[in-house]
């Protein structure tokens, strides 16, 4: 799988993708190419969130408001997702007696 794509390439990975469309998006700062000596590149993420836009403003009918609020709301999510897995990459360091008083302290709180 690849993972830059120049815009012609991110064209013809989406086709329900316009360039008119991708520059609005570009320019909304929904999707943040990287910027290269030939111009913008996008990566693998950036096709799928642009699918996914597409799907939600074709499929879904959600206009501009409505996706920047989707959007805003996945990358929140991402971010708590991340922030979890950090945590839980901390706690496996600590000791056994540690993790069980946290175990413990979660499972009341349930």
């Amino acid at each position: 799988m690849r993972d830059r794509f120049s815009e012609a390439e991110a064209l013809a990975a989406i086709p329900r993708l316009t360039r008119s469309r991708l520059v609005t998006y570009v320019a909304a700062q929904v999707v943040m190419p990287v910027i290269a000596e030939g111009g913008l590149v996008y990566r693998q993420v950036d096709i799928a969130r642009l699918a996914l836009i597409c799907d939600l403003t074709e499929d879904l009918e959600l206009d501009e408001t409505g996706v920047a609020v989707v959007i805003s709301l996945i990358d929140q999510l991402h971010a708590v997702r991340q922030d979890l897995h950090a945590l839980a990459r901390a706690l496996e360091a600590e000791p056994a007696e540690v993790r069980a008083r946290i175990g413990a302290v979660l499972r009341s709180e349930r």
